[in-house]
């Protein structure tokens, strides 16, 4: 068993990815997530190519079950875990005039309902490393989004906010169990999710996946006594601060 591990969804590219190899590069040992099979399982050979401990637990979270499955693995494999990132997300463009129901549950689902339940899975391993070093972590992947309603990405800026809402309030049912909740809050990041973006903001110009990986590293060295509720990562000149 190895003396710590973590536990990415949304782990086969960008974000998820990039604090995983910061993780493994640290030591953990790496339950990888991720919706697509192929895709996760190219992601966690890639790490395991550079040295690092990297199961990989296909899983929709979207789906319950999936959930519990995810968290029973990851035990089964590792035994414990010390860090929770709560990465997977959706994103769907749309007016609320236009938005058709079935994207919108979708969203809800993934970006909300999935964190929510991811967390309530792990809240018994991440109390018992809490309870060993006093330093267990559940990072949620929110959004810039998530500070500053963004029109055209109504959906996705509602389940962004209620990432924050839950991360505060995590933090108030936990943090005296040496569980720490850290919001993650990210303009523009270079991945595939923002393609859609690139016309406008070209990806060079984008915070890079590896930022959020360092953030990870930053809030992991503080001390017990310092907890860091929320990191917002801003682009020079992004004006809604």
């Amino acid at each position: 068993m190895t003396e710590r591990a973590a536990l990415i969804t949304g782990g086969s590219s960008g974000i998820g990815l990039a604090i995983g190899r910061a993780l493994g590069q640290d030591g953990y040992g790496i339950t990888l997530s991720a919706r697509r099979p192929d895709k996760l399982e190219a992601a966690a050979q890639s790490l395991r190519d550079e040295g690092f401990d990297v199961a990989a637990v296909p899983a929709n979270m979207a789906q319950e079950e999936d959930i519990r499955r995810l968290a029973a693995a990851h035990r089964e494999r590792f035994g414990r875990l010390d860090v929770l990132i709560n990465n997977a997300g959706i994103g769907i463009g749309s007016t609320v005039a236009d938005t058709v129901t079935k994207k919108l549950d979708l969203q809800l689902d993934v970006n909300l309902r999935g964190v929510y339940l991811m967390a309530r899975e792990c809240i018994p391993m991440l109390k018992e490393a809490g309870a060993e070093h006093g330093k267990a972590l559940i990072a949620n992947t929110s959004s810039y989004a998530g500070k500053h309603g963004q029109g055209w990405l109504s959906a996705y800026s509602a389940t962004k906010f209620g990432v924050v809402g839950l991360s505060q309030a995590l933090h108030k049912e936990l943090s005296g169990d040496g569980v720490q909740v850290t919001a993650l809050c990210p303009g523009f990041v270079a991945t595939d999710m923002t393609d859609w973006i690139e016309g406008q903001v070209p990806k060079d110009e984008m915070i890079r996946a590896e930022d959020i990986g360092e953030a990870i590293r930053f809030v992991l060295r503080t001390s017990t006594h310092c907890i860091v509720p929320e990191i917002q990562f801003v682009r020079p000149g992004d004006s809604e601060l």
